[in-house]
């Protein structure tokens, strides 16, 4: 299946960033760090940066929360980090936003749910309170709809609405509709009370897989605001990641998704920085943008038995994610390099020549040489001792020959 051609958006400008569909679709992770706290938000947020997210988001729900965020913009920029940060207001936002006038003023953007800002007639005057601080701040606002979170007045009447009809839809398909409709009505009224289209993302997130691609893709139908794709409480580790890879890949294909996160359970000695990861690893594996060189490796077999391919392919990656840094700056295009390490005779040849470099180790029976291919040729045999370290030196050589900046 072919990719699907990205929907048609105006560009959001968030600082420096641009999301839309003329721009690279955008990593954002989350701290879950106090914000009040400002030596550990700053760290955090550091760490994810470094890591790769684009757009960071603090919880502001207090007045601490408010000061903190102002000082903690203050240190960031001080120690020449000027990456976006997103302030998340739930409940009070608008009083917040009000009164702290340095904080709206410091975050690059305001994400507000609307089944959190109030009910009855509080819920538009206290939406259109924020949408007013934005327009006042030239700020983006992202509408985040989430069914954890909906709006109860808007679900219940359209339960109520459906009850009543001669061919009613199951819950889930109301509920569905409720998204929907929370996020176009909201983003309608930001419209009214004067934010400008291209200040506008909205999202609609939900935690069962099939549920939330169905929602993304009919608001995709219904509008053309850039989207934040997520699939909330999405759980720790393996879960988490399986689920939110399938869920963005599954929209990503069609062509759906600005920007993303990948909202993972923490564990315990497990850097949070782990969501980033995620989100970059998936979007190289799409093919839609490019991080690192990557390596295709032997899952092994009953011919492999020897484990040598999977130090090599260890220390590969290891040596590729130490080597980053600089081989951005001196090897522009490095990233969409392709390394093989196979462990037998059975694909390893075949991989090697698809790779632009890779090596083939011996399998069972085999005679203990490692031939190296470059660009589908095969470029050397290797044997005895210091494979490795022979084939690194090789890897180098080659990103010399191919990447070097012109002098």
């Amino acid at each position: 299946m072919e990719f699907q051609k990205r929907r048609k958006t105006p560009t959001v400008k968030i600082g420096q960033v641009s999301i839309g569909s003329d721009h690279p679709i955008v990593i954002q992770s989350m701290t879950d760090t106090p914000t009040a706290d400002v030596s550990l938000t700053v760290k955090q947020t550091i760490e994810l940066i470094e890591t790769g997210s684009e757009l960071v988001r603090w919880t502001v729900n207090n007045d601490e929360a408010a000061a903190g965020a102002v000082e903690s913009i203050k240190v960031l920029k001080d120690k020449g980090f000027n990456t976006p940060i997103i302030g998340d207001f739930h409940f009070n936002g608008h009083t917040l936003l009000k009164k702290h006038k340095d904080c709206a003023k410091a975050l690059s953007k305001y994400r507000i749910n609307p089944g959190n800002v109030g009910k009855g007639n509080r819920h538009d005057e206290n939406f259109s309170e924020i949408i007013k601080i934005a327009v006042e701040n030239d700020k983006p606002v992202r509408i985040g709809v989430n069914w954890g979170s909906l709006d109860q007045e808007l679900l219940t009447h359209l339960m109520d609405k459906n009850a009543k009809s001669k061919n009613p839809k199951d819950a889930r398909e109301v509920t569905l509709d409720a998204m929907l409709e929370s996020a176009l009505q909201s983003a309608g009224l930001a419209e009214k009370i004067g934010l400008k289209k291209n200040k506008i993302i909205l999202s609609a997130k939900m935690s069962i897989l099939q549920d939330m691609v169905a929602a993304y893709s009919r608001l995709a139908r219904k509008c053309d605001y850039p989207l934040h794709l997520g699939l909330t409480e999405a759980g720790s580790d393996i879960q988490g990641i399986s689920s939110s890879s399938a869920a963005l890949g599954i929209l990503l294909q069609q062509g759906i998704g600005d920007t993303i996160r990948v909202s993972l359970t923490p564990q315990p000695g497990v850097p949070r920085s782990r969501e980033v990861e995620v989100c970059k690893q998936l979007l190289q594996s799409l093919g839609l943008r490019y991080f690192k060189p990557s390596v295709t490796s032997c899952p092994g077999c009953g011919r492999t038995t020897s484990d040598y391919f999977q130090y090599l392919a260890k220390d590969i990656n290891e040596h590729i994610s130490f080597k980053m840094p600089s081989w951005k700056k001196e090897f522009p295009g490095v990233e969409k390099l392709k390394i093989a390490v196979m462990g037998c005779v059975v694909n390893g040849p075949g991989e090697s020549r698809h790779a632009d470099i890779g090596i083939s180790l011996p399998g069972a029976s085999e005679k203990p040489i490692a031939p190296v291919y470059i660009d589908g040729k095969q470029y050397t045999t290797l044997k005895g001792e210091r494979i490795k370290e022979e084939f690194i030196v090789i890897l180098e050589t080659h990103l010399k020959t191919k990447y070097s900046r012109p002098a």
